[in-house]
């Protein structure tokens, strides 16, 4: 890896970072009249820990590790724009992406004004190590990989994915939104060996919140002090971090709904086999499926029509003609499999 110094943006090497009176003073006192706040107790009349300390360290003890290495962002799009807005000069450098991938890698990158280039996965879904490295130039400051993809659904070669982290000197984000449906482990417990790798995780899929927008992102602690550097001072609110506290007390119950939402998935593909409109369903370590059929735009307006709403990826790198269908409840399963069967009789 080359010195961080090299790979930060010179200005947010140089960076001084936005003081809020949260985080000039920590701990207990009877009066605070230092952050302007209205003095009437509504629950919510006091700003939010900038640094999110309870959630952090509530984190730590079940990711394994140290809150110095956890950044907490409102989904995992914030670290992802951070990540540019810290390594990235605009129209100078460029960052390489798998194609197909997560869309908001190249979305941020355009906003940012950051040259993306695309390498096409192999005929397996994975890592073409060569044409990877062949994108690679010494303006290249980012590497991001997604792990389980999306939309293709598999995971990664662990082998390949180690092969870039170790080659690459710059930062490699491996996005592992997820990885909790996946019988591959997360790099998580080998983060301390890569300080150019940054990892991605979510609370919106497997944690069930969606709706609350928050992402995680573990890195070598240098980097996530960059990240809260540049962040908004309090970017994420009191409500959702007393949400996220509790929680995690339920990881118990999450486990358990992560297990049956992946023998639904075997079940949802076991239906879609009946099905002849499926030509192909591609292996999955994910909470949906990819599924060649035999037309995707007339099967997609005509689940629409019934009430089912699956995502068109037809256009999208490799994925001619392809639908994603997210696993959903038993009854959603069977909802899904029958106007498929009647889309057949057509």
């Amino acid at each position: 890896m080359k010195r961080l110094e090299e790979l930060v943006r010179d200005n947010i090497y140089r960076l001084t970072p936005y003081s809020s009176a949260r985080s000039e003073f920590k701990g207990d006192a009877s009066v605070f009249v230092d952050a302007n706040e209205n003095p009437y107790d509504t629950l919510y009349n006091r700003y939010p820990d900038p640094l999110q300390t309870e959630l952090k360290q509530k984190l730590s003890a079940l990711k394994g590790v140290p809150a110095g290495n956890i950044f907490l962002g409102v989904g995992s799009d914030e670290a992802i724009d951070l990540l540019y807005r810290i390594f990235c000069e605009p129209r100078r450098d460029n960052v390489v992406a798998i194609d197909p991938t997560y869309g908001m890698y190249g979305v941020c990158a355009d906003i940012n004004e950051v040259e993306y280039r695309t390498v096409r996965l192999d005929d397996k879904f994975d890592i073409d190590i060569d044409a990877l490295f062949a994108a690679v130039d010494d303006a290249t400051k980012i590497i991001w990989l997604c792990s389980p993809n999306n939309p293709t659904g598999n995971s990664l070669s662990v082998g390949r994915v180690k092969e870039v982290i170790s080659r690459f000197g710059g930062i490699v984000v491996l996005d592992e939104a997820y990885i909790d449906f996946s019988a591959t482990l997360s790099l998580l417990g080998e983060l301390h060996n890569w300080p150019n790798l940054v990892i991605l995780q979510t609370f919106s899929k497997a944690w069930g919140s969606a709706g609350v927008r928050l992402g995680m992102a573990f890195a070598d602690k240098a980097i996530i002090d960059i990240f809260n550097k540049v962040k908004y001072p309090y970017n994420i609110n009191v409500l959702t971090q007393r949400y996220a506290v509790k929680l995690l007390d339920k990881a118990p119950l999450v486990k358990r709904r992560v297990e049956g939402i992946i023998r639904n998935r075997s079940v949802l593909e076991k239906l879609l086999r009946k099905c002849s409109c499926i030509k192909k369903i591609y292996p999955s370590d994910a909470n949906f499926l990819l599924v060649s059929t035999t037309g995707a735009k007339e099967i997609y307006d005509y689940l629409v029509d019934t009430g089912i709403i699956v995502r068109n990826r037809h256009g999208i790198t490799l994925c001619d003609e392809c639908l994603r269908i997210t696993v959903g409840t038993r009854d959603e399963i069977r909802r899904v499999a029958a106007a498929l069967a009647a889309y057949d009789k057509k």
